[in-house]
């Protein structure tokens, strides 16, 4: 059900002074994956069942028009368009490929269209890569570690494993495409050794990884994290710190991870720009199958419907969608946090952690991440390296 806008402050020529920078468009709503600890299909939310498995072509040209639109009416000179599933190659590559040349054509002249498709890679042929590259779109895979036993629970509806036609996949990206490789998302695991993890993506050669806490909350804890008790321990924040010093103190970069760039620029006071950290607006939106609008995902591990906003691209832009009071609680800083988060002096650089994260049935949003003592392990580790190496400078 759509909740009443809140209205929004304008500038003088009747604008929003805000406007959103990524498009996810969801080509494709079936996985041909069943990952069990998938919280799109395994979680709390239900919609996708009532949704049609593919866009069809008046959706996703109706997308492509709002996209467009908006950026003519703020004056982008950038957006990230973000082919998403699901698994978006179910599409097929050619349809993928004809939807970005479509949003490139209506999009003004000045605004650069920067593609990506995220993919298992299970799919991933030398003939489709061909064709995703030679139209400009960038491939980031999605996988648990760059061996087979890292990828176990990542297995097809009939209980077998994916790992053979994965790693077939990533490897082709890097051997033969490079230029077309965006990089490996990873979910983090604390039962996994961090180093031999890290070490094993490092072989893929990717160009990027980005470390993903996994999505819980209060209600619905991540596994293996105990939210009561002294000393509380961080399992997360320990993996993490572990990668952090082999990534760093390796004295070469050997490949970027967003999620450590992200907290260093923030603690040296510069603009962050993952959902993860900082205080920075989520300036995402979800484009469904069916042509629903929706917010980010990840609310859907939260509980059913979360997502939802009640708009699609039929009857509404997408500052309509700017105007949803879901969207624009989030895109009120930390007067939207937690008292204990505002109060915290790692405000400026945990953000009070991702937002899906501080769920709670009893009263929504308004709590610390249930990762809190994890991202203050991480953050005050990362601190005291950036001190160590300040101080070696000047010496």
């Amino acid at each position: 059900m759509s909740r009443q806008a809140t209205p929004q402050p304008r500038t003088g020529d009747g604008r929003l002074p805000f406007s959103f920078g990524q498009f996810i468009v969801k080509v494709h709503g079936r996985c041909n994956l069943a990952c069990r600890y998938c919280y799109l299909y395994e979680g709390p939310d239900r919609t996708w069942r009532d949704r049609p498995a593919a866009a069809a072509p008046a959706v996703l040209d109706r997308t492509a028009h709002r996209i467009a639109e908006h950026a003519a009416a703020h004056g982008l000179r950038d957006l990230a368009l973000v082919l998403h599933g699901g698994e978006p190659l179910l599409a097929g590559a050619g349809r993928l490929a004809a939807f970005a040349d479509r949003v490139r054509a209506l999009t003004p002249d000045g605004c650069t269209v920067h593609t990506t498709v995220q993919t298992n890679a299970t799919l991933l042929t030398d003939a489709r890569v061909a064709t995703l590259a030679r139209h400009g779109i960038r491939i980031g895979i999605s996988l648990d570690g760059g061996r087979p036993a890292h990828n176990s629970r990542r297995t097809d509806h009939a209980g077998r494993p994916s790992w053979p036609a994965a790693s077939r996949g990533a490897r082709l990206l890097a051997d033969r495409h490079p230029d077309a490789y965006a990089g490996i998302l990873t979910v983090v695991d604390p039962d996994t050794d961090p180093v031999e993890m890290y070490e094993s993506l490092l072989e893929l050669h990717p160009p990027a990884l980005d470390l993903l806490l996994p999505h819980g909350n209060w209600t619905t804890p991540p596994p293996g994290l105990p939210l009561t008790g002294p000393g509380r321990p961080t399992p997360y924040g320990d993996w993490l710190t572990t990668v952090f010093d082999r990534w760093w103190h390796t004295g070469r970069r050997e490949t970027r991870i967003r999620l450590f760039e992200e907290c260093i620029a923030l603690l040296l006071g510069l603009p962050g720009a993952t959902e993860s950290l900082g205080l920075d607006p989520v300036d995402a939106i979800v484009i469904e199958t069916d042509g629903a609008i929706e917010q980010v995902d990840s609310l859907k591990s939260a509980y059913d419907t979360a997502a939802a906003t009640g708009l699609d691209v039929f009857h509404h832009t997408f500052d309509d969608a700017l105007r949803h009071p879901g969207i624009a609680a989030r895109r009120a800083g930390a007067d939207a946090l937690a008292a204990a988060c505002r109060a915290c002096p790692l405000l400026t650089v945990c953000g009070g952690g991702h937002y899906a994260h501080r769920y709670r049935a009893e009263n929504g949003f308004a709590n610390p991440s249930v990762y809190c003592a994890d991202l203050e392990r991480l953050v005050r580790h990362i601190a005291a390296r950036l001190s160590d190496a300040t101080a070696g400078e000047r010496r």
